[in-house]
């Protein structure tokens, strides 16, 4: 159950082996995983206690790496960096080798060591053409100690080189390489969203529209009958008769 909820609910997986813990504190796989989804919890003491008891219990180095960058979390990166000069680095496979590698990068980069990160970093595993499941993200960690010293250009070429050997997306790669190149990328659910909202608001209106348009007419109120004002121009029109009367008279004569 922890290894199932580690990467989705680092709290739920927390929680069950703190239970397990209880059920079975002497076993060394339970140690482990509880250290495990203590680590994914950022409870960095209590991982380091539980990889230390797994350890001892079983005498397996495979847990170095890790404990070295729990001393990181913890705020310690000169005891990563001591543990990576340790004896037991050279007893790890390749795989816990490189892992070493980037822990104390990591803890350089924690020491504003920029230069020394970006040394560290450079390796036959890096410079190799396989793929190996580790070759993402040392790629993708030099690439981005690369950035923070300024030097972009290089920088992208491994952002390209990470993104090349990332099949199973562990690493945002892709994202750092678009974000050089000023590339911007749209969420089409949100664009999605707002149309719909565009159409639910055309419909509202439309529906509104529709129902203005069926509303029963106001009856017309009939105007108060009035009785016709006398025109006042009819005293004027008779005497501009009268006159024209006269002016005729004076012509005749």
């Amino acid at each position: 159950m922890v290894a199932r909820l580690i990467d989705e609910d680092p709290e739920g997986a927390y929680g069950y082996s703190r239970v397990a813990l209880r059920l079975a504190s002497r076993v060394a796989a339970v140690r482990e995983a509880a250290g495990f989804a203590a680590y994914a919890s950022q409870k960095y003491s209590e991982a380091l206690a539980e990889f230390r008891a797994a350890r001892r219990m079983t005498g397996n180095v495979d847990l170095w790496p890790v404990m070295a960058d729990c001393e990181r979390g913890l705020g310690r990166p000169e005891k990563a960096l001591d543990m990576a000069g340790a004896p037991e680095v050279q007893k790890l496979d390749k795989a816990g080798q490189v892992e070493m590698r980037l822990v104390a990068a990591g803890a350089r980069r924690d020491m504003d060591q920029l230069d020394a990160a970006i040394v560290t970093l450079q390796s036959p595993e890096l410079a190799s053409n396989s793929v190996q499941p580790w070759t993402a993200r040392l790629r993708y960690a030099y690439a981005d100690a690369l950035l923070a010293a300024g030097r972009e250009g290089e920088a992208r070429e491994w952002f390209a080189k990470a993104v090349e050997s990332d099949k199973d997306g562990s690493t945002d790669a892709s994202d750092r390489l678009a974000e050089l190149d000023g590339v911007e990328f749209v969420d089409a659910l949100v664009e999605d969203d707002g149309d719909s909202d565009h159409d639910s608001e055309s419909e509202s209106d439309g529906d509104v529209e529709v129902v203005n348009s069926e509303a029963p007419e106001a009856k017309s109120v009939p105007e108060a009958e009035t009785e016709p004002e006398p025109a006042e121009d009819n005293v004027d029109d008779v005497d501009d008769v009268d006159d024209m009367d006269g002016d005729e008279g004076d012509l005749k004569s």
